[in-house]
């Protein structure tokens, strides 16, 4: 046997191995991933149902599991349903496009403007701990019982939270970093960013994290008080159940709802923790 066939066989044995670890390594942490949520979800169900068999409220107020995921898995199968969630989704995400280029482009102002900052930096706390619900009566007053109004209170909720995060990640930009790109040349425009922005990323990835949970929370305060004709959606089905007294959707929709904010909160984790490998840190320590 030649040397280089010997070689190949080593090196194909040892990508074996590698592929090997690496499965193993893949199957190890997606078992540490699962195993949590299931045992939580686990939990959660056992309180649900002890709660039900302790009685506190009637079944058609307060239904069981073992009724409310028949409804759900029936409405899974609907077209309406998933024409509510497109519905809602499409609220959302341009909402939270909106909110995110206001917040962007107020909190870079607001961040490198001492005026601004002595104007406007408290008013953006200020706003930022509103209740979306106390926005309604002026957004129906403004835009009536409409798509506007919802999307004027969605932006409300999110951008004072996106903008905050930029300020703060500005305001943590160390010192040596604003030294270094002057240092370079830049000035003004191109040392916010290429310098100060990417130092930033870390509080703004928070700050829309914050963003979008207070554009989702306003979403479905908006859809559940503006009805709109021929667009269904998820708070429309909240709206509607608990006037028919339907604990049992009322609760479907409410799980959706949830599954929503989780899936999207696992996104945003995905990028946190994408940057983390990109500066250098372990994700995986979290």
């Amino acid at each position: 046997m030649s040397t280089d066939t010997h070689a190949a066989q080593i090196a194909g044995l040892d990508a074996l191995e590698i592929a090997e670890k690496r499965r193993g390594a893949l199957a190890g942490r997606l078992w540490a991933r699962v195993w949590p949520i299931t045992l939580a979800v686990g939990i959660v169900l056992a309180i649900w149902q002890g709660v039900v068999w302790a009685g506190f409220w009637e079944p058609w107020v307060f239904a069981g599991p073992s009724e409310v995921f028949p409804v759900l898995f029936e409405r899974l199968g609907t077209g309406e349903f998933w024409q509510a969630v497109g519905v809602t989704m499409r609220r959302a995400v341009t909402g939270f496009a909106a909110a995110m280029l206001i917040g962007l482009i107020v909190g870079a102002l607001v961040s490198r403007v001492k005026v601004l900052r002595a104007a406007f930096g408290s008013l953006i706390t200020g706003l930022q701990t509103m209740p979306s619900i106390a926005w309604f009566p002026l957004a129906i007053l403004l835009f009536k019982l409409s798509e506007s109004a919802i999307t004027f209170v969605v932006i409300l909720g999110a951008a004072p939270s996106i903008a905050n995060g930029l300020i703060t990640g500005v305001d943590y930009t160390p010192p040596l970093l604003l030294r270094a790109g002057h240092v370079l040349g830049f000035r003004r425009i191109q040392l916010y960013w290429h310098v100060i922005l990417p130092a930033s990323l870390p509080s703004f990835l928070a700050g829309l994290k914050q963003g979008w949970a207070f554009a989702w929370r306003s979403l479905m305060a908006g859809e559940i008080v503006v009805i709109i004709a021929n667009q269904p959606s998820l708070g429309e089905q909240l709206h509607y159940a608990r006037e028919l007294a339907d604990s049992a959707g009322l609760l479907a929709t409410m799980i959706v709802v949830l599954m929503i904010g989780i899936v999207i909160d696992l996104l945003f984790e995905a990028g946190d923790n994408a940057l983390r490998r990109r500066w250098g840190l372990r994700a995986d320590l979290r």
